[in-house]
């Protein structure tokens, strides 16, 4: 086990980094942050050229993979984080500085047991793109396929497991602390992260992941998953089809192909939604640099590391908050989060009402152009503390690409209205799921296994049946050391957490310039 020690080196050396490349300087100069904090920030910077420029990419690449994680979130986010922090974050996405081709070659032979010029008969030395987990190189294999080469960094798993737990430790001592930051339940939020990545460095995972999407899209037109080449992938290679594409994220290409823009960013969202609320697997990492269009027209999708599954009861709680949101219901919406238990069951559920009508009144009807993101963050935050909210680790993961999915939107179509676009399909999945028909089927086929059931739930129904509850079982939390006032007072331990979270909360400090 780490010694916390190694932890507090670790975290003092990421806000060192961070405070180099400027990027703690919004936080510095905010009037909002306490005295001791920016006396800590400013000490952090001691001694260091900080540029005049903040450098976010060089600062995220310099932390780490989980890091650049991060930065490749707030790349789609120019709204938040502002044009030029957003356009420095992009060259996370796939512009990383890529390994020597002989690394590469020994990496594909170390994975698929065969020598290269048995698998390719044919390989690009130079990388397509290089990403933070992998990266990818273009390839005809002895059958004459063209295809695209994914190979995951060597030592990338060590390098994650190690960062992911001083995360952890980092998030044990500020959850000790209680109060506001105990109801954020930073711990499980990095147990959750942990699961996640865990998926993304198994390329066996995402081969499977990428043929259940294809399955599951084919009821969506013009939107494109690259089939598998099952004999050439295993845990630390990937390979699929080769589809010629233009990045979502370079409009002017798009432009010069006549692709219609709009239609891209509508068909965007619809699949989205389609995915989350229809079949429940969704995409969850789909920003522009994992984004295509064809010349054609079509929508196409790579990197399936990051996969997202809702059951179908969230679902039907997802989609009727959204459409409530959409037709003004906040009644529904304030009684479904009572039901799934999101908001303690003390509180009013009227009161809880108008305090949603607050926040999605004045968005109703107006472009993303149109819409205060920061003011709207902050009226959700603050109606999660009025309301004692905890946070749900289970629901960030799709929080997050939604907040992914409408930057990319948003990109391509500065005008679009997210809540005409996404009313029909909401709309259609409630009357199917959720009408007299639909109601009637399920509790025919409820009914039936139950009582094929019947014997074995006499003999275990507290095994079966367990109390009901809206969110899952929480994810089991290893035992983790806290600091105490023994390593040097409260004012050690106070600086520590600040310097944490202004190493761990570097999305803020975008926001601030």
């Amino acid at each position: 086990m780490t010694r916390p020690s190694t932890h507090v080196w670790r975290l003092l050396k990421w806000g060192r980094t961070l405070a180099r490349h400027g990027a703690l300087r919004g936080l510095e100069r905010d009037p909002n942050t306490p005295p001791r904090v920016r006396r800590l920030l400013r000490l952090a910077r001691f001694g260091a050229i900080v540029p005049k420029r903040p450098r976010y990419a060089e600062a995220f690449r310099a932390i780490g993979p989980a890091a650049i994680k991060l930065g490749q979130t707030l790349a789609t986010r120019a709204d938040i984080v502002g044009e030029e922090a957003a356009q420095d974050l992009l060259q996370l996405q796939d512009r990383l500085p890529p390994l020597s081709f002989d690394v590469i070659c020994a990496a594909i032979e170390r994975g698929l047991g065969k020598p290269i010029n048995e698998l390719y008969a044919s390989i690009e030395q130079d990388p397509v793109g290089a990403a933070s987990i992998a990266q990818v190189h273009r390839a005809v294999t002895t059958d004459g396929a063209t295809v695209a080469v994914k190979v995951l960094r060597p030592g990338i798993p060590e390098i994650f497991a190690r960062d992911i737990e001083t995360y952890d430790w980092a998030a044990a001592q500020l959850e000790a602390m209680g109060g506001e930051l105990s109801r954020l339940r930073p711990r499980l939020t990095i147990a959750t992260f942990r699961q996640w990545t865990l998926r993304e460095l198994d390329l066996r995972r995402e081969a499977a992941s990428a043929s259940e999407l294809a399955e599951g899209m084919t009821a969506e037109p013009g939107f494109r998953i690259p089939a598998i080449d099952w004999q050439r992938t295993s845990r630390s290679i990937l390979t699929l089809e080769w589809i010629d594409g233009i990045k979502l994220s370079d409009t002017a290409a798009l432009d010069a192909a006549g692709l219609d823009r709009p239609d891209l960013a509508r068909r965007l969202v619809r699949a989205f939604l389609r995915q989350a609320i229809a079949d429940g697997f969704f995409h969850a990492d789909m920003h522009q640099g994992n984004l295509m269009a064809t010349t054609a027209g079509e929508l196409v999708a790579i990197d399936f590391g990051i996969m997202g599954r809702i059951d179908k009861r969230a679902r039907q709680w997802l989609a009727e908050i959204l459409y409530g949101l959409i037709t003004g219901n906040y009644r529904r919406v304030a009684e479904i989060h009572f039901e799934a238990q999101y908001v303690p069951a003390h509180h009013n559920v009227a009161d809880f009402a108008t305090a949603l009508r607050s926040v999605g009144e004045p968005m109703r009807g107006l472009s993303v152009k149109d819409m205060s993101i920061g003011n709207m963050l902050d009226s959700l935050f603050a109606i999660t503390r009025d309301f004692d909210m905890v946070t749900q680790p289970h629901l960030l993961l799709l929080q997050k690409t939604m907040v992914m999915v409408e930057g990319v939107a948003t990109q391509l179509d500065p005008d679009i209205n997210m809540w005409e676009i996404s009313e029909p399909l909401v709309r259609g999945w409630i009357r199917d799921e959720l009408g007299p028909e639909a109601k009637l089927a399920d509790r025919l086929v409820e009914d039936v296994k139950t009582l094929a059931r019947l014997p074995e739930l006499v003999r275990r129904i507290e095994a079966r049946f367990p109390a009901a509850g809206g969110a899952p079982p929480t994810l089991p939390l290893s035992e983790i050391a806290v600091v105490t006032d023994s390593l040097g007072g409260g004012w050690w331990r106070y600086a520590l957490t600040a310097l944490l979270a202004g190493a761990a909360g570097a999305a803020a400090v975008l926001a601030l310039h």
